[in-house]
């Protein structure tokens, strides 16, 4: 095994037990993401060329923030197509007043 691949393991390895624990204890999450697909997800965001630090780098605690942060952005998107019409009219309602 050469040293691209032991590194990619790892990255995979660290990445997915962030997600998996990440998931695992959000109700949110649970119900609105695919766990396998966020693990995919940021793997892509995280080795692409160009994207930053290099994830080895990076401190769990950190890279624990950074990942939190992308999956409350995937948990949240689209949340407003779950409304019906009239709950929609009424959160523009409410979004007008303010």
């Amino acid at each position: 095994m050469n040293n691209t691949s032991i590194k990619e393991q790892t990255t995979y390895q660290r990445i997915s037990a962030i997600v998996k624990n990440l998931i695992a204890n959000n109700s949110v999450y649970q119900e609105r993401l695919e766990r396998e697909q966020m693990i995919e997800k940021m793997l892509e965001l995280f080795t692409k060329p160009n994207s930053g630090d290099d994830v080895e780098t990076i401190a769990d605690d950190d890279l624990s923030q950074i990942i939190n942060k992308i999956l409350a952005l995937h948990a949240m998107a689209g949340l407003l197509d779950d409304l019906t019409p009239e709950e929609m009219a009424i959160f523009d309602e409410a979004v007008k007043r303010k």
